[in-house]
């Protein structure tokens, strides 16, 4: 219900001024009403409450037998009574985040007691230290999902969760969590995800937890992390350690399923050799881990030629060489993300074949996805690629990494893209390229190449010869193209193509022959669209960027044909056109043309007829002032 009473007062006979004052009163969503307790009469039939965000500061009994799911959370609870719960013999799930659960924590802990059932319970950012929590979780045996983030907790013993130990997920990221007890989590057999980010752990010594799934030790201060090489199978299948001070990789288990392992954000590399590493590694997992000196160079990552490994994040990180002798221990290994560290070089310096045990060209047998972009990588050898038998997407943006001209692929100041035959996606932006050489990319399958931000680079008659039958991507936004300057050959395959940041002021023609999807003109020097052209391709063109060009309003009949054909323009909003020298937005136009440009189809009055009017004003005036005298006299 709203009430509205409005006063004006008239300071004159044009000047009044007007107040106006509304109340409005909503009927029953108790979870919007500001109260210190919590509502009386509510439906005893009730499965799911939410009462967060209500002020609420105490919690007394409710007498809700069905309730299932209870939602606290954003208040600012402090006490809870002790018979508040023992009415909700059917509740599940139970938020209290955000509250202010460090006061009372004796009485508090006596009321989450009595709900033995829980299966879910959410206690983060409560400010609670480690007796806190221990009491809040005693009689929590049904528990399968604990939320603890933001709390905190500096140790974790074996008694914080002896009472819960049927739990699946625990998050207790955002603590300020040092020590880990031996024990801690051992007995809690269920135990799938795990998470541990943004807290103060500085090493995993032995990690014994055979049953967890997923494991963040993200954000951490961890130096290294060691396993005992038992013969215990371990079920962990993602391992999150990035944002941390690793210098050396993981000394996983023996036996393990781990598929994707995040190490991005370490000083992996900084040391001054792949050698150095796995010898100071292997320095320290004896004096740890096992006290013996006998272990032969790799035995400590030999495990990682059975590990199923997909998924592996080096970005980030201080390489100054590709790790090869560890890396090709991973023969599963379908993607590499290697960006920001500080490749010059990749060069394969392998003086026996057999020196690893492996051909040069099995080294990465499973590799399909690398990333190698913002390094300062200016050579790739061949054998490299010849090394990548799967590889089909290779991003190296952000490098000074420059194609080979032909007959030229060993010259060690460029790259030679030729005959990489299971290539399909090609990142080269801002890698300042000047020449792009005919058959650059022949014998490959590229059906997506990105050229953009190279604003030096020329385009020699050839360069898409052998994949312009492939191509089905293009990006040249930003290379500081004119239309006299740009020859794109006809490419049938071709359904998206970036021109945007350019200099054009018309269109390829030959693009009336690839069957675009999407066509990017934005920001160039555009003035009109061939309207020929324009609907030839709005039979399968479905999206076209034009914002940033100097359209003229009245040499827009390309717009007709794109309204008639319903081609989608998805910064219209964003176009504008000229008329008479002003900028006005171009979908204004659109909604009443003529009138925009009506009055440019009148003839123009010159100066000279302008005088000639003037002259026979000023007679027909002056001829009328003598009639009027005679007439007077």
């Amino acid at each position: 219900v709203c009430v509205c009473v409005c006063v004006c007062v008239c300071v004159c006979v044009c000047v009044c001024v007007c107040v106006c004052v509304c109340v409005c009163v909503c009927g029953h969503p108790w979870n919007r009403q500001a109260r210190h307790t919590t509502p009386l009469k509510m439906d005893m039939k009730l499965r799911r409450l939410d009462l967060s965000k209500s002020f609420i500061r105490q919690l007394h009994t409710l007498g809700l037998p069905h309730l299932q799911q209870l939602d606290l959370s954003y208040n600012q609870l402090d006490l809870i009574a002790e018979e508040a719960f023992i009415n909700l013999a059917q509740l599940e799930a139970l938020n209290l985040s955000k509250n202010a659960l460090y006061n009372n924590v004796g009485r508090n802990g006596r009321a989450l007691r009595s709900i033995g059932g829980l299966r879910r319970l959410d206690i983060s950012l409560n400010n609670l230290n480690d007796e806190a929590v221990e009491l809040y979780l005693q009689n929590k045996f049904s528990l399968i999902h604990l939320d603890l983030t933001g709390n905190g907790i500096t140790a974790l013993t074996h008694n914080t969760f002896k009472e819960c130990q049927g739990l699946k997920t625990i998050i207790a990221a955002n603590n300020l969590i040092r020590d880990i007890e031996p024990g801690t989590f051992e007995p809690l057999m269920r135990l799938e995800t795990l998470d541990l980010s943004q807290n103060n752990l500085a090493h995993i010594c032995d990690f014994q937890l055979h049953q967890v799934n997923y494991l963040n030790l993200s954000q951490n201060s961890i130096e290294f992390f060691m396993t005992r090489q038992d013969e215990e199978l371990f079920r962990l299948e993602i391992l999150d350690l990035s944002d941390n001070k690793l210098f050396y990789f993981p000394i996983v288990p023996k036996f393990i399923h781990l598929r994707y392992l995040y190490l991005q954000n370490n000083m992996i590399g900084a040391l001054n050799s792949e050698a150095t590493m796995i010898s100071e590694a292997r320095s320290v997992y004896k004096e740890i881990v096992i006290g013996k000196a006998n272990t032969k160079y790799h035995e400590i990552f030999s495990n990682w030629r059975i590990m199923p490994l997909i998924y592996i994040d080096l970005s980030s990180n201080h390489f100054r060489s590709v790790p090869f002798e560890t890396l090709s221990l991973l023969t599963s290994l379908e993607t590499l993300n290697f960006s920001r560290n500080c490749l010059q070089n990749i060069e394969l310096n392998i003086t026996k074949p057999g020196q690893l045990g492996y051909n040069y060209r099995r080294l990465f047998p499973s590799l399909r996805h690398l990333d190698l972009q913002k390094n300062s990588l200016r050579y790739i050898t061949p054998l490299f690629f010849k090394a990548l038998p799967k590889l089909e997407t290779l991003n190296l943006q952000a490098n000074s990494v420059k194609p080979c001209p032909p007959g030229n692929g060993h010259n060690m100041s460029c790259v030679a893209f030729r005959q990489i035959k299971t290539l399909k996606h090609l990142n080269l932006e801002d890698n300042g390229i000047q020449v792009l050489y005919a058959n650059t990319f022949e014998k490959t399958s590229l059906a997506h190449l990105n050229l953009a931000g190279n604003r030096h680079m020329v385009l020699e008659e050839g360069t898409l010869e052998g994949v312009q039958g492939s191509l089905q991507s293009l990006s040249l936004s930003a290379t500081n193209f004119s239309s006299r300057d740009l020859s794109l050959p006809c490419m049938p395959a071709l359904s998206q193509l970036n021109l945007s940041n350019n200099h054009l002021d018309s269109i390829p023609v030959s693009l009336s022959c690839s069957p675009l999807r999407v066509l990017d003109l934005s920001n160039n020097a555009l003035v009109s669209l061939n309207p020929s052209l324009i609907r030839a391709m709005s039979s399968h063109l479905s999206a076209l960027y034009i914002r940033g060009n100097r359209f003229d309003c009245c040499n827009a009949s390309w717009v007709t044909v794109l309204n008639e054909s319903r081609v989608n323009l998805p910064d219209l909003s964003e176009a504008k056109c000229a008329v008479q020298g002003e900028s006005v937005f171009l979908a204004a136009y659109i909604e009443s043309p003529s009138g925009y440009c009506l009055f440019q189809t009148t003839v123009p009055v010159t100066v000279g007829q302008r005088l000639i009017v003037f002259i026979f004003v000023m007679t027909i005036v002056s001829m009328l002032f003598v009639f009027t005298r005679i007439w007077w006299t």
